[in-house]
């Protein structure tokens, strides 16, 4: 299979500090990457040049047969509003906060082309719907919302368009236990209901085994292990990712 986004040797560097050296890897359609390690090791440096968001030192992105180093801002932030989607830690920084939770979604279609209002607010509802929040609240604003409930909302906006890749950076850091298992559930869901390529990074292995079919492991800024999620998991050959399975069984 044809990968859909090639990477390779990708650098970034931050003065003589490195943000990420030599990381490479390819993800085919429908595919679930996550990629742990702790803080500091690269991870989010990684996915957030994948993005576009840091300009990479060196390395070369492949995007569908596209070279996105080479491509044109306003065909990069096309690709941002359509085919890809970006799902932050933090969901404040994924939605507008002055906006309603309708506007919030709506607007993602209006970015890709959507003009006729019913339609748009039709669609906002049933996303609502199918990220758990009851569709009578559309015109509430995210700030009337629960921590969780703005994360599913961020969601929602994300996935509207049926982008082919999302990028989520520690989806579930920062929720309750309980409010992480219902998220984490409904992300499996949409991620195979939709047929989405992901890349998760997050620093909890509980998350990875749900979601990655692959996972990548990164220390100091660099890959030091990589296989199928149950094979690194259950065997893991490197010292940095055997020291990360055991602290999560010692817990």
């Amino acid at each position: 299979m044809t990968p859909l986004l090639e990477v390779s040797d990708l650098t970034v560097r931050y003065g003589t500090r490195i943000g990420c050296a030599d990381v490479g890897f390819d993800l085919a359609p429908g595919e679930v990457l996550g990629v742990v390690g702790e803080s500091g090791s690269g991870k989010t440096t990684m996915l957030r040049s994948v993005a576009g968001f840091v300009a990479p030192d060196a390395g070369r992105l492949h995007y569908a047969g596209r070279d996105l180093r080479t491509m044109a801002e306003p065909e990069r932030r096309r690709l941002l509003r359509t085919d890809w989607a970006f799902v932050h830690q933090h969901a404040r920084d994924g939605l507008r906060m002055g906006v309603s939770a309708g506007g919030n979604v709506g607007e993602r279609l209006m970015a890709g082309g959507a003009r006729h209002y019913g339609d748009i607010r039709a669609t906002a509802a049933d996303w609502l719907q199918r990220v758990e929040i009851d569709p009578a609240r559309i015109d509430d604003r995210p700030a009337q919302f629960s921590g969780g409930m703005q994360q599913r909302l961020q969601i929602a906006r994300a996935l509207v368009t049926a982008p082919r890749l999302v990028l989520m950076d520690e989806p579930t850091g920062g929720l309750d236990v309980s409010v992480q298992a219902r998220l984490l559930d409904l992300l499996r869901g949409l991620v195979r209901e939709m047929g989405l390529a992901a890349i998760v990074v997050t620093h909890d292995i509980g998350v990875v085994r749900l979601l990655a079919d692959r996972l990548m492991v990164m220390k100091d800024g660099r890959v030091v292990e990589t296989g199928l999620t149950d094979q690194v998991l259950d065997d893991p050959q490197h010292g940095y990712t055997q020291l990360l399975v055991s602290s999560v069984l010692a817990a």
